[in-house]
């Protein structure tokens, strides 16, 4: 089945032949970094890029990666040698790294690059063209993408977790040579668009996480536009849709709600008022002085941290009855112990039902190991992207995935095939 974006065809690894082809996939290996030994500490990213690396490999194509890691400057902006020790480790393919992205060692290294070897740029962002939001034209014309394209036939995005920006890396090579989604994308792209998309109903969302400007943009789209039925809240976004429906929250909650919110608490009284069909805990799991306890969310005490059993069966019932159920960000702080048990009880009731699965964010994937194999059914997608998963889900176009529907037209890649 085709994959489209925004009704635009967008070509993937099954539109092409790259057996004999150099191929530069850019890959999102940006993985978390322990600021004191910068070492790599959850490779979860990496293991997802594997699957299409060996692929590429196993068709016959010389391989190039580009990725970034962190911002410049900050403690997580290293270099990518770890990255590809541990992606020869998770792809069982031998990963040359090449301390360089545009000078002369990249590009002795990528001219005499052959069929079945794979080598991985230096951090892309070392590049400042690659930190910079611009248009897809004027990347296309920039040093970087004028420097690599000339080594390439062609160029697969697989870093759906940055195709929210603007980036030379991103969206400017698609322009430049032809440009397909690689099996990571086009798994998040499909999964997504049944989401929204697709004629399966009810369409459960459960929006939570304390990125509450984002959040009411969200639930927004999703509630204007159809694509959800309900909308359930946790987390701080629930608190933001409380204080919007006139409760009384605790002193020092209300202050940390409007602070994140941005100025954005008079939109989500206007959602309220304007009847659109969203939903608030009934109880929390809160702390004070020490002390852990349930408060019923009409008279809220302490500082919340979780939702409490009451909501958890209240939303327990509408996500079994649900055919689509997304869930992005935690109902709780879940790195604390204490306060996991609703983030856990509502995956593990997504799980159960008979719906398709969307779960949004990498905790995520500690969550499913701590529930192991008990659950059954489900069709479950966990995604990588953060901002870009947002993005998507607000109804926002994602540049990175414009770009390649540009690509796919303008090099006529779907049907006719490279």
């Amino acid at each position: 089945m085709p994959v489209t974006y925004r009704g635009r065809p967008i070509a993937t690894l099954d539109d092409v032949d790259v057996r004999g082809k150099r191929v530069l996939v850019r890959f999102d290996l940006n993985s978390p970094v322990d600021p004191s030994t910068r070492r790599i500490l959850d490779a979860s990213r990496i293991e997802e890029a594997a699957r299409t690396l060996r692929e590429l490999v196993e068709r016959g194509a010389g391989v190039a990666i580009l990725s970034h890691q962190g911002r410049p400057l900050e403690d997580d902006f290293i270099s990518l040698e770890p990255h590809a020790e541990l992606l020869s480790k998770a792809s069982g393919v031998y990963v040359e790294f090449v301390m360089d992205v545009v000078g002369a060692e990249s590009a002795r290294r990528l001219s005499r690059l052959s069929p079945g070897e794979v080598v991985l740029l230096d951090n892309s962002r070392i590049v400042s063209e690659d930190y910079i939001e611009a248009p897809p034209e004027a990347h296309a014309r920039g040093l970087m993408v004028s420097r690599l394209s000339r080594f390439f036939d062609l160029y697969v995005n697989d870093a759906f977790s940055a195709s929210h920006r603007s980036q030379a890396s991103i969206v400017g090579f698609p322009l430049v040579i032809p440009g397909v989604a690689g099996r990571v994308l086009e798994g998040e792209l499909r999964a997504l668009s049944r989401a929204l998309e697709g004629g399966e109903r009810p369409r459960v969302f459960v929006v939570g996480g304390a990125k509450l400007s984002d959040a009411v943009d969200l639930v927004d789209y999703l509630t204007s536009s159809g694509a959800a039925d309900e909308v359930l809240t946790t987390g701080l976004v629930a608190l933001l849709f409380l204080k919007a429906m006139g409760r009384r929250l605790p002193q020092a909650t209300e202050r940390l709600v409007e602070r994140k919110a941005k100025g954005k608490v008079r939109r989500a009284v206007e959602l309220i008022a304007e009847g659109r069909p969203v939903k608030v805990p009934l109880d929390f799991i809160v702390e004070e002085d020490g002390k852990v306890y349930i408060s019923d969310a009409s008279s809220l005490r302490g500082a919340p941290k979780d939702i409490g059993p009451s909501t958890i069966e209240y939303y327990r019932a509408k996500i079994a009855k649900a055919r689509v159920v997304v869930i992005r960000g935690p109902a709780g702080v879940i790195e604390d112990p204490r306060f996991r048990r609703g983030t856990v009880e509502l995956v593990r009731a997504a799980l159960a039902s008979n719906a398709h699965v969307i779960l949004g964010g990498g905790h995520f994937r500690a969550v499913l190991s701590e529930l192991g194999g008990e659950f059954k059914g489900g069709r479950v997608h966990v995604s990588t992207g953060g901002g870009a998963l947002l993005q998507f889900l607000s109804g926002r176009p994602l540049p990175g995935l414009e770009a390649l529907a540009e690509s796919a037209s303008r090099f006529k890649l779907v049907g006719g095939g490279l």
